[in-house]
C-alpha cells in the first residue's frame, strides 16, 4: 500500500469551544502513545473522512503536524467517535507506535464469494466474528482478513481461526484455532401453530348451566279426535 498522509495542526480549543471548530470542518482528536505526552490536535474532517476509508484500524499513517516546523509521527487510527445523527466523525484519537515495537490491533474480517450451500438453499451462511485480535509490529499488520466462501457447499461446514493464511512468524493470532469465523447454518424450519381442537360433548351429558338442553326429534304422535256432543 502506498503511503498516506494526513496533515494535522496543534489544538488550542478545548471543551465546549470544539463544537465551533466541528462546524467548520475541523475535526478534533488527540496523538498518544507509550512514553509520549498527548498532544490535542485537529485535522480537517474530509481529508480525514478519506484518510480513514483507505487506512481503517490497521493500516499506517504518516500524520504531519505542521506548528512552525514539521514533525511527522507513524500512527495507527483509533477510538474514532460518530455522530449518531449524521455518523460523521467528531473525535479520533491517533496511536503513535514504535515501528520496532510490536502493537496490538483488530483486524477486519471479510466475506468473498458466493456459497453453494446458500445459493441452492440448503443453508444460510452466518458470520460469527467481524474482528480478530493480532500482535504484530506496525509494518507487519494485516489490512484485513478476506474469507473465500466459495468452498462451503455444505450445510455445518465452517471456516475456522486455523484456516487463516498468515505468516505465523510474524503476526499473532491471539484468538483459539478453533474459533469459528463462519459457518453454513441449516435453514430454520417454521414453527406450525395447529389450530385448538373443536369442543365435543359427549352425548347424554349434561348441558353446561345456562345453556338449552338437547332435544331430540322423534315421529310426531297421532292425535285422535273425540267428536263433540251434539
Amino acid at each position: 500500500m502506498d503511503k498516506i498522509t494526513l496533515n494535522a495542526e496543534k489544538r488550542k480549543v478545548f471543551g465546549r469551544k470544539v463544537k465551533n471548530l466541528r462546524g467548520t470542518g475541523i475535526l478534533p482528536c488527540n496523538v498518544y502513545g507509550k512514553k509520549i505526552k498527548s498532544e490535542a490536535l485537529s485535522v480537517n474532517t474530509a481529508d480525514f473522512i478519506e484518510v480513514f476509508g483507505k487506512s481503517g484500524e490497521t493500516a499506517l499513517v504518516t500524520l504531519v503536524i505542521k506548528n512552525g516546523k514539521t514533525e511527522e509521527k507513524a500512527v495507527l487510527i483509533s477510538n474514532v467517535q460518530l455522530d449518531p445523527r449524521s455518523d460523521k466523525p467528531i473525535h479520533a484519537d491517533f496511536h503513535q507506535v514504535d515501528l520496532k515495537e510490536k502493537v496490538t490491533a483488530e483486524v477486519p474480517v471479510e466475506l468473498n464469494g458466493e456459497s453453494p450451500a446458500e445459493k441452492q438453499s440448503l443453508g444460510t451462511v452466518v458470520q460469527y466474528i467481524d474482528e480478530i485480535e493480532v500482535t504484530a509490529l506496525p509494518t507487519d499488520l494485516p489490512e484485513k482478513f478476506t474469507l473465500d466462501i466459495s468452498v462451503l457447499a455444505e450445510v455445518d461446514q465452517a471456516i475456522y481461526i486455523k484456516d487463516l493464511q498468515v505468516d505465523k512468524g510474524k503476526v499473532e493470532l491471539k484468538a483459539d484455532p478453533e474459533t469459528i469465523l463462519v459457518k453454513v447454518e441449516p435453514p430454520q424450519k417454521e414453527e406450525v401453530i395447529a389450530p385448538p381442537a373443536e369442543e365435543v360433548v359427549p352425548e347424554g351429558e349434561a348441558p353446561v348451566e345456562g345453556e338449552a338442553a338437547p332435544t331430540e326429534e322423534g315421529p310426531t304422535p297421532e292425535v285422535t279426535e273425540t267428536p263433540t256432543e251434539q
